[in-house]
């Protein structure tokens, strides 16, 4: 008799933990991505960073680089442009490169450079709070680097 009462209230508890847990409003809730975005989300200066690896001479090891700059977007037209100051294998240096940019509905698109030191780099984007933010990730062959960059405030 003992163990049929231990069994049913075990049960019991078994089947209460089951209602609460299925019925919580504590419960993760779903995520999804942002929608609606287009190329107008983003327009005007970001400041970003950069950090990532590339080979001093082709074939060789990966080394480090870092480079702090400005992005800037021309809304809906789908171009861009960089100017940074980068570090890579102790040199410091300057670059200024252009290209475009496309943006998909659910917030992520690429950017594409076409002219300077630059040319033929292209990265994966999310774009984040309708533009206040861009996480970013090098897809081209030869080095690998990811980019944050935040919205800079126009005056």
């Amino acid at each position: 008799m003992k163990r049929i009462v231990s069994a049913l209230l075990a049960l019991a508890v078994l089947a209460a933990l089951v209602a609460v847990t299925t019925t919580s409003k504590h419960a993760v809730p779903a995520v999804y991505a942002e929608s609606g975005c287009g190329v107008a989300n983003l327009h005007g200066p970001y400041a970003f960073s950069q950090e990532g690896y590339a080979p001093l001479v082709e074939g060789g090891n990966f080394l480090p680089f870092f480079n702090v700059g400005v992005l800037a977007f021309g809304g809906t037209t789908g171009n861009l442009s960089v100017s940074f100051t980068g570090v890579s294998h102790g040199v410091v240096s300057t670059e200024t490169d252009t290209g475009t940019y496309t943006v998909n509905p659910d917030c992520t698109g690429s950017m594409s450079f076409t002219t300077g030191p630059g040319a033929g780099a292209t990265f994966n984007i999310v774009i984040i709070g309708g533009g206040a933010e861009i996480f970013a990730i090098n897809t081209a062959a030869g080095f690998t680097s990811r980019i944050d960059a935040k919205k800079m405030r126009s005056e």
